[in-house]
C-alpha cells in the first residue's frame, strides 16, 4: 500500500527572458514528507529558526541573500531534517524564442510539468503552495491544479494553499529554491556553489532538467495514459528524433519543421495527458522565431504535410496534432484523412463521370500522365 506523503512547494526565478539582469533558470522545489513525521518535522523547523535568529520571521532564502556562510550553516541542518527535495529545474535560455516568452504560455508549460511529475512520482500526495505576495507562478499553479486535478487518475491526492508565513515547511521549500537557484542560475552562481549542492545531496530526491535530450525510455516513463502503446510510440517517436537529427535549418521551411517536432516533443512530455496541441498554440510558439506569422495553409501543407511525405507520423484531429502514442491516436488520424480525402476523390469521380458520359467517353479527365496514380484508383 502507498504511504501518504505531504509535500511542500515553492520557486525560484521568474518568467522574463533578460538572463543578465533577472536570471536564466526558473526552479520549483518542493519538500516531501510522510505524512506521520509532519509534527516532529515541525519542531525540527522551529529548532532551526531558534539556531539560525530567524525568530519570529520566515525562513526565506533572499533573507540570507549572499551571505554563503550562513546559508552553508543553515543547510547543515536543514539536510539533518527528515525530508527529500524534488525540484523541477528548467533552464529558460532554451526555451528563448520559441513562444515561452509569453508570460501565460511560459506558466502553462510549467504548470503542465510540474503537476505531471509531481503527482506522477507521488500518486497519493497532498501537495500544499504558497499564494503569499508576488507568487504570479504559485497562484497560477493553484488555478491550474483546481481546473485539472484529475482525483480519478491520482485518488487519495489533495492540492492545497496557504501563506507561507504560516507554514514552516513552505519556507524549508523556498530556501530550497532559493539555494538551488545559487547552484544553478547564471546571476547566481559563485564558488560556494558546489558546496551548497553537496550539502543538499543528502536530501535530493530527484532534479528534473528541462527541456532535456529525449531518449525513448523518458518519453515511455513520463507517460500515464491508459492507452499507451510502447511499440506504436517508440516507431513515432524514432521517425522524429531521425528527422531532427538529420536535418538542419537550412532554410525556413526546414526551421519551422525542426521546431514544430520540437515543440511537440516539449508540450507532450509536459501535459498530464498526452493531449493534442492546438494550431493556435503552435502558431503562437512558431510565431516568436518568424519575421513573416505563420499561415494555415503553408504550416498545413509545406510544414506537416512534408513532414508526413518525408515519413514523420503526426496524429491530427480537430483538437490539433501530436505524436501518436496509441492506436486511438493512429485511428484519429486516418478518421480525419477520411472525411477530407473521400468527399474529395467522390467529387473528382463525378466530375470525370459525368464529362465522359458527356462525350461518349472521348475526354477523360483523368488522361494526363500526372493523374496516373488517381486513375488507377478509380479503374481499380
Amino acid at each position: 500500500m502507498l504511504q501518504k506523503v505531504n509535500a511542500f512547494a515553492d520557486e525560484f526565478g521568474n518568467n522574463s527572458f533578460d538572463f543578465k539582469t533577472q536570471g536564466s533558470h526558473f526552479i520549483v522545489a518542493t519538500v516531501i514528507s510522510k505524512t506521520d513525521n509532519l509534527d516532529s518535522l515541525k519542531a525540527g523547523i522551529d529548532e532551526i529558526r531558534r539556531k539560525h535568529n530567524f525568530q519570529a520571521g520566515e525562513i526565506k532564502s533572499s533573507g540570507v541573500g549572499p551571505n554563503h556562510s550562513r546559508r552553508k550553516r543553515i543547510l547543515e541542518d536543514i539536510a539533518k531534517l527528515e525530508i527529500s527535495v524534488y525540484a523541477v529545474i528548467v533552464d529558460k535560455r532554451e526555451l528563448s524564442g520559441k513562444g515561452f516568452d509569453y508570460k501565460k504560455s511560459f506558466y502553462k508549460f510549467i504548470n503542465n510539468l510540474l503537476y505531471k511529475e509531481l503527482f506522477r512520482t507521488f500518486p497519493k500526495l497532498d501537495l500544499t503552495v504558497d499564494e503569499h505576495g508576488s507568487n504570479d507562478f504559485m497562484r497560477e499553479f493553484k488555478k491550474y491544479v483546481e481546473k485539472n486535478h484529475l482525483r480519478t487518475l491520482f485518488s487519495g491526492s489533495e492540492f492545497n494553499i496557504q501563506n507561507s508565513k504560516l507554514s514552516e515547511f513552505i519556507q524549508v521549500a523556498d530556501f530550497v529554491a532559493g539555494t538551488l537557484g545559487y547552484i544553478h542560475d547564471e546571476t547566481k552562481k559563485s564558488d560556494h556553489s558546489k558546496e551548497f549542492e553537496k550539502l543538499l545531496s543528502p536530501i535530493i530526491s530527484s532534479l528534473s532538467f528541462f527541456p532535456r535530450e529525449f531518449s525513448f525510455s523518458d518519453f515511455e516513463e513520463s507517460n500515464i495514459d491508459e492507452g499507451f502503446d510502447a511499440k506504436i510510440a517508440e516507431v513515432c517517436f524514432l521517425r522524429v528524433k531521425t528527422f531532427l537529427d538529420t536535418e538542419t535549418g537550412s532554410d525556413q521551411q526546414k526551421t519551422d519543421q525542426i521546431n514544430f517536432l520540437k515543440l511537440l516533443l516539449w508540450l507532450q512530455r509536459a501535459n498530464v495527458r498526452n493531449k493534442y496541441i492546438s494550431t493556435k498554440e503552435i502558431f503562437g510558439h512558431l510565431n516568436q522565431s518568424r519575421q513573416e506569422r505563420l499561415k494555415e495553409e503553408y504550416f498545413r501543407t509545406k510544414v506537416v504535410g512534408n513532414l508526413r511525405d518525408r515519413g514523420v507520423l503526426i496524429a491530427s484531429s480537430r483538437d490539433g496534432y501530436k505524436i501518436p502514442t496509441s492506436l486511438k491516436d493512429l485511428d484519429s488520424f486516418i478518421k480525419h484523412g477520411k472525411r477530407i480525402i473521400l468527399p474529395m476523390l467522390n467529387r473528382i469521380k463525378e466530375a470525370r463521370d459525368a464529362i465522359k458520359l458527356a462525350t461518349g467517353n472521348d475526354l477523360d479527365l483523368l488522361q494526363g500522365e500526372e493523374y496516373k496514380e488517381i486513375k488507377r484508383f478509380f479503374d481499380l
